[in-house]
């Protein structure tokens, strides 16, 4: 497959001290050697090398800026095409001007993502690697990271094209069954389909098993802080940040808005939402603000819900309680350090046995306690699982639902002794649904779609 000769700059626009821009394509190397000034011709030298020297205006050779760059030559590239990566000062006068030269040898500028879609069209990866790349560049944690290195590596594309070649096989098993009648092996086409198929539909659980886990490290996990006014909801956000975020006063009423800010908890990426204390009250501006709180709440996945240690509890204390009914939540009892007046027992009565954890926010203590009750209230205190393969992408976990749905219909058929070439159109569905996970049976408008949401550059 040939494409034309792109280019972009691939490092982030900013002061820096260096800044790349990469361009992939046939011509990609005779195009940059017309504005390349150095000792030898890039055309003529070995691939993979970095040659120093300047990029120059090819009509009136003005030195434009002093370069290294970088010659890979296909297939060993991750476009599978020619790759030259121009690496010159950083900043924005500077790299655009070397951006500039580039497009005037007739290189086009590249579309967000296209560097990783021509790697997938040219079979450099597929359509789960692809993703995988977004993820790595988006991970806000180390375990997130680590997650997207392992997409990245085809560690659920080994998986999914093991589903899909049992299945195939399966299907072709019964393709001869049907050609081939007189050899009267239908019960023992049956038992087989009947394996391979409770075989998919257990490995498509245990992969959905994660996918909580997955899409929470991937996405981050919504997190509002609720509580009365003056309970110490911004010193939360600013403990759980380790930076003073939020205005912190004596004064109830202080924060007027919903402030967020993303947090690192035990390898857990939380988006932490820092909300007005929700009370009665007669300030128009702080009225709006508790409005904002109860609409974030209804849409959070997990609520910290902040009580004062050293008061007793009230009917705007318990009214909270009932908001985050039925809902994932960690009770805080906070200020620790004074006298407490708080009935603990009554608290443990309307958590409903969920935890609880005391802090002291201005002593700092508590936090290590808090954290720990987050994790194990999402990872069971354990984020790492070895072999396991996790799924984070909302799109593959649609897909792998859809298969399973689909693959147990084909067992219920088969349980009910439907005729066997009934039961391979579902087989045959399955097997295209996780095709549309790596991309072999995907519309060029949905690829189209998922590689505009990358950077460009990339």
């Amino acid at each position: 497959m040939e494409f034309d000769s792109i280019a972009a700059i691939s490092t982030a626009m900013g002061e820096g001290a260096i800044a790349i821009v990469r361009v992939s394509g046939e011509e990609a190397v005779a195009n940059v050697n017309k504005i390349f000034k150095g000792k030898n011709s890039l055309i003529e030298v070995e691939s993979h090398t970095i040659h120093y020297g300047y990029i120059i205006d090819k009509n009136t050779e003005q030195i434009i800026d002093e370069v290294m760059v970088t010659v890979l030559k296909a297939p060993r590239t991750f476009t599978r095409e020619d790759i030259v990566e121009i690496n010159c000062h950083g900043g924005l006068v500077s790299v655009n001007r070397v951006l500039q030269q580039v497009l005037k040898t007739g290189v086009r500028l590249a579309e967000p993502g296209e560097f990783t879609k021509r790697a997938f069209l040219n079979g450099r990866i597929d359509l789960s690697q692809a993703e995988g790349v977004i993820d790595l560049i988006r991970a806000k944690t180390d375990k997130a990271m680590n997650i997207a290195i392992g997409q990245v590596e085809g560690k659920l594309s080994k998986k999914v094209q093991k589903l899909r070649q049992a299945l195939l096989e399966t299907v072709a098993h019964v393709e001869v069954n049907i050609d081939y009648p007189e050899y009267d092996a239908e019960e023992m086409t049956t038992n087989l389909l009947l394996e391979k198929a409770k075989y998919v539909k257990d490995e498509i659980t245990k992969i959905l098993n994660t996918a909580q886990q997955g899409k929470i490290l991937r996405e981050g996990l919504s997190t509002v802080i609720i509580g009365r006014p003056n309970v110490g909801k911004s010193s939360l956000l600013n403990s759980l940040v380790h930076e003073a975020k939020a205005i912190v006063t004596d004064i109830p009423g202080t924060t007027r808005d919903v402030i967020e800010e993303y947090v690192n908890v035990r390898g857990v990426p939380l988006r932490l939402l820092d909300t007005a204390g929700i009370r009665e009250t007669e300030d128009i501006v702080e009225k709006i603000g508790v409005e904002r709180s109860r609409k974030v709440v209804k849409e959070a996945e997990l609520v910290l819900l902040v009580l004062n240690y050293g008061e007793h509890l009230t009917k705007e204390d318990e009214s909270l309680f009932e908001i985050v009914e039925n809902m994932d939540a960690i009770i805080i009892v906070n200020k620790t350090d004074i006298s407490q007046k708080i009935d603990l027992e009554k608290v443990k009565e309307l958590a409903k046995g969920r935890p609880i954890v005391t802090t002291s926010l201005i002593e700092d203590e508590g936090i290590d306690e808090l954290e720990d009750a987050i994790s194990k209230l999402f990872f069971q205190g354990n984020i790492e699982g070895g072999d396991l393969t996790y799924v984070s992408n909302s799109r593959h976990i649609g897909l792998l639902h859809q298969a399973l749905e689909t693959i147990e219909d084909a067992i219920l058929a088969l349980e009910s002794a439907v005729p066997i070439d009934m039961v391979q159109i579902d087989i045959t569905r399955t097997w295209e649904i996780l095709g549309e996970i790596i991309g072999d049976t995907v519309s060029e408008s949905l690829i189209d779609q998922l590689f505009s949401q990358f950077c460009l550059g990339k």
